[in-house]
């Protein structure tokens, strides 16, 4: 069962082990050491070339069978496209659940099951498209248009999206199936905002509805954090939640001096936010949004002169250098963390971020 340093630190306190015993316990669990007699060494989750090449060409396909999409290849009929769909998805379970089940390759597997749940839209838009099934707004385009468009004809396909990454999950426990979701959630919400409000293409209305859709996928990332057991089907809840949050406010970039400060304390407030849950994301997002501010602050203070650059690039510095800090005192951080927070708090943490 997994222990946190605070359950260290009270066994300590307890008299059960000493300090010295402390320390070394805690030198130890914050340095990287590979697991004994875990999975086949190219599928563990690490950050690498093999991995970096998995998700690149799962991620080429997916974007090769929708947003690059052209117009010849939306001529090929409705049929045609659905027929393409269902082969392509058909093909890739069939890898996808070969390499999960046979050779224990989760990554890989896992990555081309996520690649036929994709191809869910393209599915359903040829079934609208060969049975004139746009009754509501008209055919809306290609199938490219439904990456760039906001219109209620694409609801169907973002549904079928929505069933599809439900339906792997249940097979198949691999967290990027969740970003699948999350994205067709994400396009759901923006579609039905036009509905709602009957304004469609509403600039503003798919800003806030792009703010709060975001808020609420942090909430289920933090809730799902707190209960998954085996692999982090966080993480991409975490990442998507935290862009179409941050991205909604960001996007409202005219505002008064009060409004770019309380920007500024916002992306402060995620730094906080990624020590308490030890999520990098929010501290990815939360550095961007301050440097956008401080470079916003700058182009006014140093507007017109030859000092911008350089003031540009002092900025990145101090950022760079705030990094360092950082790593050089998490464990310091946390630790703090511990000491400070209320035990109501305390229970939300998540252990990992000890």
């Amino acid at each position: 069962m997994p222990y946190s340093s605070s359950d260290l630190r009270a066994a300590a306190h307890a008299g059960i082990i000493t300090q010295a015993q402390l320390d070394s316990l805690l030198a130890f669990l914050g340095t990287d050491r590979a697991p004994p007699q875990q999975q086949p060494l190219a599928d563990r989750s690490r950050f690498d070339v093999v991995h970096v090449l998995w998700y690149a060409g799962a991620l080429i396909v997916m974007a090769a069978m929708g947003l690059f999409s052209t117009l010849a290849f939306s001529r090929m009929g409705g049929l045609a496209l659905t027929a393409t769909a269902l082969v392509y998805a058909a093909l890739f379970t069939a890898a996808g659940h070969y390499l999960w089940t046979v050779q224990k390759l989760r990554t890989p597997g896992g990555l081309l099951i996520a690649v036929a749940v994709s191809m869910a839209p393209l599915a359903v838009y040829g079934l609208q498209d060969a049975f004139g099934l746009w009754t509501r707004f008209g055919k809306p385009g290609t199938v490219r248009d439904f990456y760039v468009w906001i219109k209620g004809s694409w609801v169907f396909m973002e549904l079928a999206a929505i069933a599809a990454s439900a339906l792997a999950l249940r097979f198949y426990r691999f967290p990027f199936i969740t970003f699948v979701l999350a994205f067709a959630l994400w396009f759901l919400s923006m579609d039905l905002a036009p509905w709602i409000a009957g304004k469609p293409r509403d600039w503003e209305i798919a800003r806030q509805v792009s703010i709060w859709f975001g808020l609420g996928v942090i909430v289920v990332a933090m809730i799902v954090n707190a209960r998954q057991r085996t692999g982090d089907f966080a993480y991409w809840l975490y990442l998507f939640g935290v862009m179409t949050f941050w991205g909604g406010i960001t996007a409202a970039a005219e505002g008064s001096a009060l409004e770019k400060a309380l920007y500024c304390a916002m992306n402060v407030v995620f730094l906080f936010i990624a020590v308490f849950l030890g999520r990098q994301v929010f501290a990815v997002f939360g550095a961007i949004g301050i440097a956008i501010y401080l470079g916003d602050l700058a182009s006014k203070v140093f507007k017109d002169s030859m000092m911008f650059p350089f003031a540009l690039s002092l900025i990145g510095i101090a950022i760079i250098a705030l990094g360092l800090w950082y790593y050089r005192r998490q464990h310091a951080l946390n630790a703090w963390f511990d000491g400070v927070l209320p035990p109501a708090l305390k229970r939300l943490r998540p252990r990992e971020a000890d």
